[in-house]
């Protein structure tokens, strides 16, 4: 087993724009982000982003607009090991990845073979929090667009 790291998106890896981002072009990585995951990764956690992305169900965007955010995000970031979202809204359709709902993290729990007690999770909003400490995860809540990096939580 492995020992991983969760990553919300937007707040925690880019810049919260306190509105949806649409498009590549809205998309700024926040350097420090940049720098904690190559920490994170020279010691030894696998890192994969959990994202709720409502906006695609609300007509906001499209799925081609998010993969191409997408590879933007792994190509500034090459040390995520996966990318996990969720395209639905509560306001169209009920659904069970939807954080604070976990099934996202179930789901990459399983695919990566991670270890529970050895992981965390960073996020911005209790929904994050909720979502991993539902899988046994440790939340941690950090302020959106905040510095952080890997010595906060080792």
């Amino acid at each position: 087993m492995t020992k991983a790291v969760f990553l919300d998106r937007d707040g925690v890896l880019n810049k919260e724009l306190g509105r949806y981002t649409k498009h590549k072009s809205e998309f700024i990585v926040l350097d420090h982000a940049k720098k904690a995951c190559r920490e994170l990764k020279e010691l030894g956690y696998k890192l994969i982003v959990i994202t709720n992305q409502g906006g695609i169900a609300k007509g906001e965007y499209s799925k081609e607009d998010l993969r191409d955010t997408h590879a933007l995000l792994k190509n500034e970031i090459p040390e995520i090991d996966a990318i996990f979202h969720c395209p639905h809204h509560d306001l169209i359709g009920k659904c069970l990845c939807r954080k604070p709902q976990s099934l996202m993290l179930e789901k990459a729990i399983y695919l990566h073979d991670v270890d529970v007690e050895k992981s965390f999770m960073i996020g911005d909003s209790l929904r994050d929090v909720e979502a991993a400490n539902g899988v046994g995860v440790k939340g941690i809540k950090i302020d959106p667009n905040t510095y952080w990096d890997a010595s906060s939580f080792e």
